[in-house]
């Protein structure tokens, strides 16, 4: 399968999951599955913009990427406590 249509899937699943959670009032997954979408755009980006030859523009967006992966940890640590 073509990585750009499975990121894509996944991202639309990610959207559509985290929108669930926030109209059903889990705010604590909500966020989690957001800053795992996050993650998941900005490496995309990342990707993208390190192709085209963007590498200052890629080199943020890859830091952009590490912080929310960062955070990512931070939430899931905070729904499991």
């Amino acid at each position: 399968m073509n990585n750009k249509l499975l990121l894509g899937i996944l991202i639309a699943f990610l959207s559509i999951t985290s929108l669930t959670f926030l109209i059903m009032g889990n705010l604590d997954m909500a966020v989690l599955l957001m800053t795992l979408l996050f993650v998941l755009t900005n490496s995309f980006r990342y990707r993208q913009m390190k192709a085209r030859g963007m590498d200052r523009e890629a080199k943020w967006m890859l830091g952009m990427a590490v912080i929310f992966g960062i955070l990512f940890f931070v939430v899931l640590a905070m729904v499991v406590i």
